[in-house]
C-alpha cells in the first residue's frame, strides 16, 4: 500500500519573520548573482524557437525573474526611498513577473509594492489574485491580494476604496520597517495619492528609479527582444508580398495582426499603415485607403512577445518608384547609418543626436513639432524606455550609453513631391563593440513590392 504523501504548506511570510534592519541579499549564494545580466557577447545574439525544450538552453524564465527583481532592489537601495508603489503595468511585470493582459493596461486597478526589506506584493483584479497563488510560486502566497481602488472613478470615491487601500499599504510599510521613509510612486490617481498623504506617508516619484532598473537588459531579455524582432521580419515578408493595387491599409493591418498572434504575440498594440498622399506629414494611424500603383507606403509593427516590445518601421513603394521617393529614402538611410555608426558604450547621447537632421530640414518649425520622427528610444517591457535620444532633450540632458541597452533608431524624410516620405526603423542591441541590428528585413535600399 502506497504511503500517504505529507501535504506541503504554501509559503507564507509572517510579520514576525521580517527583520526591518536587514535588506534581502542581492544573491542567494556566492556562485550566482541575479543582478548580473549574463551577456554572451562572444556568441551571436540568440533568436531560438518560441517553445521551451529540454535539449538546449533558451530563455530561463526563473533567471529572468531573479534578474529583474535584483535590478529593482539595487535601484531602490540607491534611491533614498523605503518602498516602491507601482501602477505602471510594465513596472508591475518587471518586479513581480505577472501580467493579466492588455485589459489591465488603462484600468489602474492592478498595483504592486516592494519595500527595501521584503518580497513584492501584488493587488490584482478579483480572481486573478487567487490564480497567482496557484501558479506563481516565486512569491509568498499571502503577497497576492485582491484589490480595487475604483476602476478610474467608476466606483465613486465615497465608497472609501482609496482610503482602505492606503491603510493596507501603510500597515505593510510599518510591518516591514520603512514607514518613516519616503514612498516612491510611478503613476497614480490623485485621490489615491491624497489618501496616502493623509496617513502621513511622504510620496515621491519612482518612475525614474524604475527606468534606472530597466535600463540594462539581461541575456534573457535580449533573447526575447530578438525573438520578437524575428516575428516582425516574417510579417514584413507577408506585407511585401501582399502590397498590390487594390489592397487597403486596414487589410494589411488585419493580416499582420492575425499573423503575429499566430506566431505567439502577447499583444499587437498597433500596426501603423500609411500610404500615398497620407505619408507626409506622418499621421501615426491607419485607414481604409486603397493602395494604388506607384504609392509609397510605410508600416510600423508594435507588438510584444513575452512582454517584450518591437517598434519596427519599413517603407516600400508599390510597383515602381520615382526619383523623389528614392531620394527621400537615401537621406533617411544616411541618417540611420550615421546614427548607428555613432552608437558605442561610453558615447554621450548629445554626440549621437547630431546624426539626426534639425526640424527645419524636414519641414517642421520646432523640435517639439518634429519629435518622434528622427530619434532613438529604448525598448523592453515598455515601448519608450532609456535611452531616449532626440534633439528635443539630448543636448539639455546628455548621458552615457552602456552595453546591454536595447533601443530603436528611427528616421523620417519627406519627399520633394510633397506627399511621399521614407520611414525606417532599426532595433539595435548595444554590445561592447557597438550596435548590433536585430531587425533584419532588408532596408538598405528602397524595396519595391511587386515591381512592374
Amino acid at each position: 500500500m502506497a504511503s500517504k504523501r505529507k501535504q506541503v504548506e504554501p509559503k507564507i511570510v509572517k510579520a514576525s519573520g521580517i527583520d526591518p534592519k536587514r535588506r534581502p541579499k542581492e544573491a542567494p549564494d556566492g556562485l550566482y548573482d541575479p543582478a548580473n545580466p549574463g551577456h554572451r557577447w562572444d556568441r551571436p545574439l540568440q533568436a531560438p524557437g518560441r517553445m521551451q525544450v529540454d535539449f538546449e538552453e533558451r530563455v530561463d524564465f526563473r533567471r529572468l525573474h531573479e534578474y529583474r527583481l535584483a535590478r529593482t532592489r539595487k535601484a531602490l537601495a540607491g534611491s533614498g526611498l523605503g518602498a516602491l508603489l507601482v501602477f505602471d503595468q510594465y513596472n508591475i511585470r518587471y518586479i513581480s513577473s505577472t501580467v493579466i493582459g492588455e485589459w489591465a493596461r488603462d484600468k489602474l486597478i492592478r498595483y504592486g509594492l516592494l519595500t527595501g526589506n521584503g518580497e513584492p506584493y501584488v493587488w490584482d483584479f478579483g480572481s486573478a489574485a487567487r490564480h497567482h497563488r496557484l501558479y506563481c510560486p516565486w512569491l509568498p502566497t499571502n503577497h497576492w491580494r485582491a484589490g480595487n481602488p475604483g476602476m478610474r472613478g467608476a466606483i465613486h470615491p465615497r465608497v472609501g476604496l482609496f482610503e482602505a487601500a492606503a491603510k493596507e499599504i501603510k500597515a505593510i510599510l510599518v510591518e516591514e520597517g520603512v514607514a518613516d521613509m519616503p514612498l516612491g510612486v510611478d503613476i497614480v490617481e490623485p485621490l489615491f495619492l491624497f489618501a496616502l498623504q493623509k496617513l502621513g506617508i511622504e510620496v515621491r516619484d519612482c518612475q525614474q528609479t524604475m527606468l534606472d532598473a530597466r535600463e540594462i537588459k539581461s541575456h534573457d531579455e535580449i533573447t526575447l527582444l530578438n525573438i520578437a524582432a524575428a516575428m516582425g521580419d516574417g510579417v514584413y515578408q507577408d506585407i511585401f508580398e501582399a502590397l498590390k493595387p487594390g489592397i487597403r491599409e486596414n487589410e494589411i493591418v488585419a493580416m499582420a495582426t492575425k499573423r503575429l498572434y499566430e506566431m505567439g504575440s502577447d499583444c499587437v498594440e498597433a500596426i501603423n499603415a500609411i500610404a500615398g498622399e497620407r505619408c507626409s506629414p506622418h499621421p501615426h494611424n491607419f485607414t481604409d485607403r486603397m493602395i494604388r500603383p506607384g504609392d509609397q507606403a510605410y508600416f510600423d509593427i508594435i507588438q510584444t512577445y513575452m512582454g517584450y516590445k518591437t517598434c519596427y518601421y519599413r517603407t516600400f513603394t508599390v510597383g515602381s518608384a520615382t526619383d523623389a521617393q528614392h531620394d527621400a529614402y537615401r537621406k533617411a538611410r544616411e541618417w540611420m547609418d550615421s546614427a548607428i555608426d555613432s552608437l558605442k558604450p561610453g558615447v554621450s547621447t548629445d554626440r549621437v543626436v547630431q546624426a539626426f537632421p534639425k526640424a527645419q530640414e524636414i519641414g517642421f518649425e520646432t523640435e517639439m513639432a518634429a519629435f518622434g520622427l528622427n530619434f532613438c528610444h529604448g525598448l523592453g517591457l515598455g515601448l519608450h524606455e532609456r535611452p531616449l535620444i532626440s534633439r528635443l532633450n539630448s543636448f539639455k540632458d546628455p548621458y552615457e550609453l552602456k552595453a546591454g541597452m536595447v533601443f530603436a533608431v528611427e528616421t523620417f524624410c519627406p519627399a520633394q513631391d510633397g506627399i511621399s516620405a521614407a520611414r525606417i526603423e532599426e532595433e539595435v542591441v548595444l554590445t561592447p563593440e557597438g550596435a548590433k541590428v536585430i531587425t533584419l528585413f532588408p532596408a538598405q535600399e528602397l524595396p519595391i513590392a511587386n515591381e512592374y
